[in-house]
């Protein structure tokens, strides 16, 4: 006999009707407790009720419905061949005149790639141009900002010192504007006592 009241899988035993190992000692349990009792009492009424209740069948698009909801993972791969796939011809005839078209499409693309690439001396004319015409511009941006740094005097060492003038004039900038940050910092930090 068992010293405590039965679990909700031993009742469940209980109410199969296929006599499982373990049963008996339940059994004879449920005849000497009242509680474990009342309660195989109470899921079988519940049983009784369930089926009672009338049987229902779902519509035959029901599980269409309900698969068009649910969002199911694909992998990319899957998803690139289903595309490519939906864009292929059913039929033979369509099918071979859709390669012919690919073919054709292949044969101009490739015509086309080797005309650019014979005018590519032009594209390089072209983008040397551009590539000066940036070089001026950046050029005129820096004697702009010398010159109002320094002034006429200034720009004239920095033209006339060449690319070592300007590296050494801007290695001086840096560390000035890194000091002034330092010193700045030092003043408005507030110091520890200690």
């Amino acid at each position: 006999m068992l010293d405590r009241h039965l679990r909700p899988d031993e009742i469940d035993l209980l109410l199969d009707p296929e006599v499982g190992f373990g049963v008996q000692p339940l059994r004879a349990h449920v005849r000497d407790c009242p509680a474990c009792q009342a309660e195989l009492d109470r899921a079988q009424e519940m049983i009784f009720v369930l089926e009672d209740i009338p049987h229902f069948t779902p519509s035959a698009n029901f599980a269409d419905r309900v698969m068009l909801q649910v969002q199911v993972f694909e992998p990319w791969h899957v998803a690139a061949r289903n595309s490519v796939l939906r864009l292929v011809p059913a039929s033979r005839p369509a099918r071979v005149a859709a390669g012919v078209g690919l073919a054709a499409s292949a044969g101009i693309m490739v015509t086309g790639a080797s005309w650019a690439l014979n005018q590519a001396d032009i594209g390089v004319l072209v983008a040397n141009v551009g590539l000066e015409r940036a070089r001026t511009a950046a050029s005129a941006a820096a004697s702009d900002i010398v010159l109002a740094a320094v002034g006429q005097s200034g720009l004239e060492a920095w033209a006339a010192g060449g690319p070592m003038v300007a590296v050494a004039a801007g290695v001086g900038f840096v560390a000035a504007a890194g000091a002034v940050v330092t010193g700045l910092r030092a003043l408005t930090t507030p110091r520890q006592r200690r």
